[in-house]
């Protein structure tokens, strides 16, 4: 039966139960409320008096001290939840956290779920508190509260701070912690290391495992990856005839990791030698093999080469998703065969049954504005607009807007796409935007305009970059705007 929490909430001068389990809230008494409305409520106020208690910059025991000996603290009733928001609030300072953590686990009402311990194992292992998260791991230990989902945080903490041997040591320490050496904690390791490029230790572990523990086709796809991540594709190939060995059949995802690499490395022929390979084999290329193989052929300008790709496929039988006409149309687009790219989108998606997304529109409107034909782009964002599939982002204007800049309607038609942006569609600006705004306004003799957005960004706290600054800086210069220039300078004193 599913476990149920009861807590009495204070509200106002009524006293209410609250009946609260993984999927409801209920209450009795004067004041009924929702599960989301109330407990929404209090927990957000409760979060807030806690921060604001806390402050920055406390130590654990500092923490601990403040929320123990706080009454309005004391009051406060903990659950999951608000120990989980609080390990968000403080997932970069791991004091503070630790230091809530401990005062919600002295709490006589209160016990901490096996969530939460990683969560806190995981905020350790980030900020490479490493003995702290042995002592928290070795308070798990005691309670049975390991799981191999803790000792995937662990491991994977453990190697990212470049410590592997420590890595190891977890996996060689596994029934201690009440867990079994069996293919699924094997696979674990070897795959936290080879995610870390420690490919060749990973190598040696799995030499010496494997005497005890059967290697199964997933432990192969690991080192294919792994050989693969560190551009040493030979050995990944070498890993494909090592699986059959064993008996492992290599599967797709193997095959499509290594051609992405020959894809990377511009080794064409490598690739279509492997797709022979996978044919004759009997394992079909999937429709992400070949959008790899398309995408990396028209990144080449081979377009020639990537246009011949959907036939392939078709011939091959597999059937094309969103993904691969995205990359189809941009292949078109950047092959200059615009008309083409428009009969994919209205004939041969729908023809095939495939829905296009907001990447789609955005490429067609990339297109037409990339070859100056911007009234054609405008017919797209229209179209986009009225669709039931997706509604414009950010992306979808910056062409539109470089092309504001291109033709020089910058006063008419850049106002109006702002305007869609923010008031029509509820976009906020982000640093991408406002970098594009203000480096065009700058070229285009707009400099108060540009300003304006530079202040508006820093009060959103975006950052902006040093160039931006350094070319802003130039322009309010030479219309002795001085103290606009005061302000970008204090800025890049500090950045």
């Amino acid at each position: 039966m599913r476990s149920i929490i009861y807590r009495a909430i204070i509200v106002g001068d009524s006293r209410c139960i609250c009946y609260t389990s993984r999927n409801s809230c209920y209450s009795l008494g004067i004041r009924h409320f929702s599960h989301k409305e109330q407990c929404e409520e209090e927990l957000t106020r409760y979060l807030d008096i806690l921060t604001v208690k806390l402050g920055k910059g406390s130590s654990e025991e500092e923490t601990l001290h403040t929320l123990l000996n706080d009454e309005a603290c004391n009051d406060i009733p903990i659950s999951q939840n608000l120990v989980h928001l609080l390990l968000q609030r403080y997932k970069d300072d791991w004091q503070s956290a630790l230091g809530v953590f401990r005062w919600a686990g002295s709490q006589s009402s209160f016990r901490h779920s096996p969530e939460s311990y990683d969560m806190m194992v995981d905020i350790l292992g980030r900020m490479k508190v490493m003995k702290k998260l042995r002592d928290l791991l070795e308070e798990m230990r005691k309670s049975g509260l390991v799981t191999m989902n803790t000792v995937a945080k662990v491991m994977r903490r453990f190697v990212g701070a470049g410590q592997w041997v420590d890595a190891v040591k977890i996996f060689d320490e596994l029934q201690a912690l009440g867990l079994e050496k069996n293919i699924e904690s094997m696979n674990l390791l070897l795959d936290t290391l080879c995610k870390e490029k420690f490919v060749e230790q990973a190598r040696e572990i799995f030499l010496e495992l494997k005497q005890h523990i059967a290697p199964n086709a997933h432990t192969f796809n690991i080192f294919i990856h792994g050989w693969c991540k560190i551009c040493r594709v030979d050995e990944a190939h070498w890993t494909i005839e090592e699986m059959k060995g064993y008996g492992c059949r290599p599967c797709v995802i193997s095959y499509s990791t290594i051609i992405q690499c020959y894809c990377q490395e511009g080794n064409f022929s490598k690739v279509y030698e492997l797709l022979d390979e996978m044919q004759a084999q009997g394992c079909s290329a999937n429709v992400i093999t070949y959008t790899t193989i398309m995408s990396a052929l028209a990144k080449a300008e081979n377009f020639e080469e990537a246009l011949k790709v959907p036939e392939r496929m078709r011939s091959s039988g597999c059937s094309p998703d969103t993904l691969f006409f995205n990359s189809f149309l941009y292949t078109l687009g950047r092959a200059g065969r615009l008309d083409d790219a428009v009969h994919v989108f209205n004939v041969e998606m729908p023809k095939a049954g495939v829905s296009p997304n907001t990447s789609t529109y955005n490429s067609l409107i990339s297109m037409f504005c990339y070859y100056a034909q911007e009234k054609r782009a405008f017919e797209i964002l229209q179209e986009m607009e009225n669709s039931d599939y997706c509604k414009p982002d950010a992306q979808t204007y910056h062409p539109l807007i470089k092309s504001c800049f291109r033709t020089g309607k910058i006063d008419s038609v850049l106002n109006d796409i702002l305007n869609d942006m923010i008031n029509k569609y509820h976009l906020s600006l982000d640093l991408s935007t406002y970098t594009l705004l203000i480096h065009g306004l700058c070229r285009g003799d707009r400099c108060d305009w540009a300003f304006s957005l530079f202040e508006e960004m820093i009060d959103q706290d975006i950052i902006p970059r040093f160039r931006t600054c350094r070319l802003l800086l130039d322009e309010v210069k030479q219309k002795n705007m001085f103290q606009a220039a005061e302000k970008i300078e204090d800025l890049l004193r500090k950045l």
